[in-house]
């Protein structure tokens, strides 16, 4: 057998625990550019004052292109990336899961979660989802499961989530970010960490003074399903409760895994949202309310219109809602369809550069933009926090908000976070502006080519007005070349064009 250079680094990568942590980090690194996760020699830019489709396209149904993936983009086309994405399975990730893989607590059973302390639980999972965002090349899927997880938002510090939440990330919303609705909630409806986070382990119908606990029956109909406006009444609160009593968490024996205790279900009739539900039925009784609410047409049109708010427009246009909800009811739930009808429509293509990017978006874009290596310590999560989108931080189970006016608070932090990235004031965030700009053609002897700069983190070439306040403070200077090619990168990652996407 030939023993070439990637297979030894990366053996030695599988045995990197016996290393120093920091001299583990950094062979890690290595394996990933060995499997391709690198900056290539040469990176195509945008051209024209439009943003580009395939950039467009990379800036919402992903987190913003790495160097080289516009080009690539381009030479497969648009339709085939999206088909390509749809099925992540197909892309191999191991350049991604090199960084990602090597968290314990994310990967195991709830019972073992207990097992950590809650500094190490939330460092983990925390660092695991910020790098999966930067470095797969499933960008799509890590897109969907980040609308998901606000989506089914479950906040990291109440009762025992922490201990919880690891298992509902992989089993729950990763396991069916692109699958079929009705399953994504069946099963949070069963996640212990909802259970927790939502009181549903106290509802019960034990004795017959026994109230049945609202919490998670509300906001399944108002935030999960139907909507807020989606028909439902509070007499259908009050008996999805019912139909939830009964469902708790082990506490001794494979502790934090879900159980049904038939003696706190409420076992009579029920009739949710006009549909009656038969005496008797104990478990299925959750299940036969998700059929029945996933299955609402209150549920597309919400679903619908969360879906393009996400991808296209703060203000959704009625009219791919109408298309996106109608192909969602016709495919079963299918999120992938209704998904493809979105980023393949016209709607989709004309909404260019008109959402601002939320704290995670920009920081993530920001670090794929740049080619950066990382793995995801506290100093680049604290960013995060900073700007008001900490992960898995949110008290309320609404999910960060996706409007405009919710992230204009932080823009000083973006400001500061642009400025420490480029000059490399980051703890171990290594940013290669020299090999950026040498692979962009961007910077050659005492010059900086603010131009191809713009266009590469943009999507556009550059307008006059912003070659105008650019342009003599990067070139009219006496410092070195590389830091005047450090401060574009810093001014174009603090611009309002780069803040959209």
């Amino acid at each position: 057998m030939n023993i070439t250079r990637r297979r030894l680094v990366t053996a030695a990568a599988l045995g990197g625990a016996a290393l120093p942590f920091a001299g583990c980090e950094r062979l890690l690194s290595q394996v990933a550019r060995e499997l391709g996760q690198s900056i290539p020699e040469s990176v195509a830019t945008a051209t024209g004052l439009d943003i580009d489709p395939g950039f467009h396209l990379l800036s919402r149904a992903a987190y913003g292109p790495w160097p080289g993936d516009l080009e690539r983009v381009r030479s497969i086309g648009e339709t085939a990336w999206i088909d390509e994405q749809l099925d992540p399975t197909s892309i191999d990730d191991s350049a991604c899961d090199v960084r990602a893989r090597r968290f314990e607590s994310v990967h195991c059973d709830p019972a073992l979660g207990y097992e950590f302390k809650k500094p190490v639980l939330r460092e983990e999972l925390s660092r695991h989802t910020l790098l999966r965002a930067i470095y797969s090349r499933r960008q799509l899927f890590e897109v969907m499961v980040g609308f998901w997880s606000d989506h089914l938002n479950i906040f990291l510090e109440k009762g025992d989530c922490i201990y919880l939440k690891a298992t509902d990330d992989r089993e729950v919303i990763r396991r069916h970010a692109l699958g079929r609705f009705r399953d994504l909630i069946l099963v949070s409806a069963t996640s212990p960490a909802m259970l927790v986070y939502l009181d549903g382990k106290e509802n019960r119908k034990s004795a017959p003074d026994d109230v049945p606990n609202e919490n998670y029956a509300r906001e399944l109909l108002e935030l999960h399903t139907l909507g807020v406006d989606g028909g439902y009444t509070q007499r259908d609160v009050a008996e999805v409760a019912r139909c939830f009593t009964g469902w708790t968490l082990k506490t001794k024996w494979a502790k934090g895994t879900v159980a049904f205790d038939p003696s706190r279900h409420d076992d009579g009739e029920k009739r949710v949202l006009g549909h009656t539900i038969a005496a008797g039925g104990g478990a299925a009784d959750l299940e036969r309310v998700v059929e029945i609410a996933c299955a609402h047409p209150s549920t597309a049109k919400h679903i619908a219109t969360k879906l393009v708010r996400r991808f296209v427009a703060y203000d959704p246009p009625a009219s791919l809602v109408a298309r996106v909800a109608e192909e969602f009811t016709q495919s079963n739930g299918r999120i992938a369809s209704a998904v493809r009808t979105i980023l393949t429509s016209d709607e989709f293509l004309a909404a260019r550069g008109i959402k601002v990017k939320r704290p995670f978006d920009f920081v993530v874009s920001s670090l794929r933009a740049t080619g950066a290596d990382t793995h995801a310590h506290t100093a680049l999560v604290e960013y995060l926090n900073r700007m008001g989108q900490g992960l898995f931080q949110l008290p309320t189970p609404d999910g960060y908000a996706d409007e405009a006016d919710a992230w204009l608070g932080s823009l000083l932090w973006r400001w500061n976070f642009a400025v420490a990235l480029a000059s490399r004031q980051i703890p171990d965030v290594g940013v290669p502006v020299d090999e950026l700009g040498r692979a962009l053609e961007a910077v050659s002897g005492e010059s900086v080519d603010v131009e191809r700069l713009v266009a590469h983190f943009v999507g556009r070439s550059a307008t006059p007005q912003e070659l105008e306040v650019l342009e003599p403070i990067v070139n009219d200077s006496s410092a070195p070349v590389a830091d005047r090619a450090a401060n574009a990168v810093a001014l174009i990652i603090a611009s309002p064009a780069f803040q959209r996407h």
